[in-house]
């Protein structure tokens, strides 16, 4: 079932970041026991979330005047960069993520870049699938600072 939802670019006066800081901090948190190493979600708060938004462009999908996803991409030179998608744990599996990444898709044709790319972690599986049927590839498989093993896939989308 697809939850109705409205996904809008976040504005420049946007002042709900503790909402959004919490959200991102829930939807996150199951992968604590998983991945190693720790997110870097851990590190966030409500400022330095708010300068990611200053240099980033930030999506938000609303239900009912409350936050239930967000995502942040970050234009380069080729392509945009997505990074913090995240569903609020209650509403996942009911196509908010994709309505997300649908409008960080539009956003890339409309300024011009032909893909998208992302990192998942290696311990991630679901997510892995879940990028997989959004139509990203693995492209590359690269470690953390400290790590001698891969800790994260690299995963594009050429934009049709």
């Amino acid at each position: 079932m697809v939850s109705l939802v409205s996904v809008a670019q976040l504005p420049a006066d946007f002042d709900r970041w503790d909402e959004v800081l919490a959200l991102i901090m829930r939807a996150f948190a199951s992968m604590d026991s998983v991945i190693d190493p720790p997110s870097s979600t851990h590190r966030l708060t409500v400022e330095n979330l708010r300068d990611k938004a200053r240099q980033e462009t930030g999506f938000a999908a609303m239900k009912d005047g409350r936050t239930v996803g967000c995502v942040f991409v970050l234009e380069r030179a080729n392509d945009f960069y997505v990074g913090k998608l995240a569903v609020e744990p209650g509403f996942q599996g009911q196509g908010i993520g994709r309505q997300l990444m649908q409008a960080v898709e539009d956003l890339a044709r409309n300024r011009g870049k032909p893909t998208v790319e992302l990192q998942t972690r290696i311990e991630l599986t679901g997510n892995h699938a879940a990028f997989a049927r959004l139509g990203f590839r693995e492209t590359e498989r690269t470690a953390h600072k400290g790590y001698d093993r891969p800790t994260s896939i690299t995963m594009r989308k050429v934009l049709p």
